[in-house]
């Protein structure tokens, strides 16, 4: 994808907001930046809303690339809802369309279904939460997903900074011309990769930024359709339905599935 750095850097605001923000935040600002260009804009809502009230990319909040998403009146979700229908109805087409081209990308290339399935729910955090996505991610998906699938979505984040030739991962050319040469990612960020590096799951969340860097072509649509069996084998749908089984982070699912609930 191209990226027009003057455009990029006008949405961070003025050169002194720039400046003090850490090297982790004007990375996570790119990759929203780029999600963004995924999104093609919504029909408008019969009475547009004006802001919800979280934070998230679904909430109306600007994302840390500054982009604010077109608020549209939401779907009624079914009342025991699952994966499935929180990708299709509480979420951005943007972070919808990487998550599903990421997923995409793995099963064509023969991964292992865990590895699909991490990378189809690395992201989808994004549309909850901004900050430390990786930890959030992985937190939201704990009860749900194997030990290993929550293991690299948590540190993925970590490991997008730091190059692997053995698998053909680079440091994202992107990263240089946005960032400068001289990037430096945050020191808990750093101390993530080099625990990481040594684990024995550290190839599963390498294989999500592998295949992260090929899920951002403008126009490329996805369907969930492919995935439905490998979900159905390694996604544990609690039967009564996502954010009503009482898990530690049915809440966040809650979150999702009532973003207008003013408490």
């Amino acid at each position: 994808m191209h990226i027009d750095r003057r455009a990029f850097l006008a949405t961070l605001g003025s050169a002194t907001v720039v400046e003090a923000m850490s090297s982790e935040a004007r990375a996570d600002a790119l990759e929203h930046y780029m999600i963004a260009q995924l999104d093609k804009p919504a029909a408008p809502a019969a009475q547009p809303l004006q802001m919800r009230r979280g934070t998230g990319a679904l909430f109306g909040g600007p994302s840390p690339s500054g982009q604010r998403p077109e608020l549209t009146a939401l779907a009624t979700m079914p009342e025991r809802p699952t994966l499935v229908d929180f990708i299709r109805l509480r979420g951005t087409p943007g972070i919808g369309n990487h998550i599903l081209q990421s997923a995409s990308d793995a099963l064509k290339k023969g991964e292992p279904e865990e590895t699909v399935l991490a990378c189809l729910l690395h992201d989808f955090v994004l549309n909850l939460m901004k900050p430390d996505h990786g930890w959030w991610g992985a937190q939201m998906m704990e009860p749900y997903v194997s030990e290993k699938v929550s293991w690299a979505i948590r540190h993925h984040q970590a490991l997008r900074f730091y190059p692997d030739p053995s698998v053909g991962y680079e440091y994202p050319e992107l990263y240089v011309r946005i960032f400068g040469k001289d990037y430096v990612p945050a020191p808990y960020i750093k101390a993530s990769y080099e625990s990481a590096r040594k684990h024995k799951w550290y190839m599963d969340a390498r294989m999500i930024t592998v295949h992260d860097l090929y899920a951002f072509e403008p126009g490329m649509k996805v369907s969930i359709d492919p995935f439905m069996d490998i979900i159905g084998r390694n996604f544990r749908q609690p039967k009564e339905g996502l954010g009503f089984d009482g898990s530690p982070v049915a809440h966040m699912w809650r979150t999702l599935n009532y973003p207008d609930n003013p408490l």
